[in-house]
């Protein structure tokens, strides 16, 4: 089911967000719907061509979509950070967007800081 750009997904394809109650000695992956699937799937083979790519990542979202640990699979994917395949519903492209906007905001966070103890300071 792909959808124009200039329209919103529907509230159904937005999987819901879960408060981890799993026993810690089991990890978060034994749980990830994609140990179903192919890898294949998830993980770009070598000179794929773009239309293929675009076809399988969405295809790759789409399974994520449905998975109860897809939030750990993404911080674990921004976490160590995995260069390659969807992981958490995120494109590796995906991945580096939002990594460099976690940078920007603690920059920004630090600067505020800062800020705020010179006027404590002079004040």
């Amino acid at each position: 089911m792909q959808h124009p750009p200039h329209q919103s997904l529907p509230v159904t394809a937005i999987p819901t967000q879960r408060v981890p109650t799993r026993d810690s000695e089991v990890p978060w992956h034994s749980e990830a719907v994609c140990r179903r699937d192919e890898a294949g799937l998830f993980f770009a083979p070598s000179k794929e061509p773009t239309a293929a790519r675009l076809s399988r990542e969405q295809a790759a979202k789409r399974v994520c979509a449905r998975c109860p640990v897809m939030v750990e699979c993404r911080e674990h994917a921004l976490l160590q950070p995995e260069p390659y395949g969807v992981w958490g519903g995120l494109t590796a492209a995906e991945r580096r967007v939002v990594l460099a906007r976690r940078r920007r905001r603690d920059l920004d966070l630090q600067q505020a800081a800062r800020a705020a103890s010179r006027i404590a300071a002079a004040g």
